[in-house]
């Protein structure tokens, strides 16, 4: 029993790519600060994730790591974002998480890119897709949000933390950092980082500062920096250059009514690898 807690623990703690049980069971109390119902699919998505590797037995140790719960998370967070919950939605929980574990060991089989997030962002488009088409009285409305005129720095900075898993409360941003920073001090110090760059798009005009003031121009970011950050001068060089990139992503997505989800740090980091590969050839 202990040991499937820590599962689903380093399951929701690699969501940040953080191996550390207690690291997803603080990230936890950060999204029940937001809201508990958001929690409890979170956990659902996880333990679906990890137990549809287990029946196609894929390796071990990597479920153990939580390698095959984390996107499984992702879609259960965004299952109660998008959607009405109600025996539907709950299946397609059930079966967007399970195939996310399976698009995830796709990505495993190869070595050229990554899966990191993927697998979420493929099967929540595909689910939002279908539903759109075939069920969209499903779909929850686009929350309006009042615009704001004036910069909230200390919110930003914390919600460009939380939004990683769709967390728009300044304490779940909060409890994501500490989670981090018991795991690993390196990737807290790039989390700070990345979620204070976009801080300084603020100060520009023409901003759209409802979305900046909520963290939507800075999660991928903290994505991104954690990913490629390190203790290397080329790690500091990739970081900075692919957090730009994904807030330029992110502003070019939402301007074209994409739901980005994590494809700008997924594109980011995949682009800036890429070009690194060819640099050094």
């Amino acid at each position: 029993m202990r040991e499937n807690i820590s599962i689903i623990g380093r399951g929701i703690g690699q969501v940040m790519f953080q191996n550390n049980a207690l690291s997803g069971i603080i990230m936890l109390i950060g999204i029940i600060c937001n809201s508990w119902q958001l929690a409890i699919l979170a956990v659902a998505g996880t333990v679906v994730g990890t137990i549809a590797a287990s029946l196609l037995n894929y390796d071990k140790e990597d479920i153990r790591a939580g390698l095959y719960g984390f996107n499984g998370t992702l879609v259960g967070i965004a299952i109660g974002v998008f959607m009405e919950i109600n025996i539907v939605s709950v299946a397609l929980l059930v079966i967007g998480a399970a195939i996310s574990s399976w698009v995830a060991h796709c990505f495993r089989r190869q070595s050229l890119l990554p899966g990191f997030t993927a697998p979420f962002i493929l099967v929540v488009w595909l689910l939002l897709i279908t539903c759109h088409y075939l069920y969209p009285a499903i779909l929850l409305p686009s929350l309006s949000e009042n615009p704001d005129n004036a910069s909230h720095f200390f919110q930003s900075f914390s919600l460009n933390i939380g939004q990683v898993m769709f967390q728009g409360n300044i304490l779940s941003g909060l409890f994501f950092l500490l989670a981090i920073l018991i795991n690993s001090r390196i990737n807290a110090f790039y989390t700070v980082i990345a979620a204070a760059l976009p801080l300084l798009i603020g100060l520009f005009p023409n901003i759209d500062l409802t979305a900046w003031n909520i963290g939507l121009f800075g999660y991928n970011g903290v994505l991104c920096a954690i990913a490629l950050g390190d203790y290397t001068h080329k790690g500091n060089v990739k970081v900075i250059l692919s957090v730009i990139l994904s807030i330029l992503l992110q502003i070019g997505g939402m301007q074209i009514g994409i739901t980005t989800l994590t494809a700008p740090f997924v594109i980011s980091v995949w682009m800036i690898n890429l070009l690194w590969r060819i640099k050094q050839a």
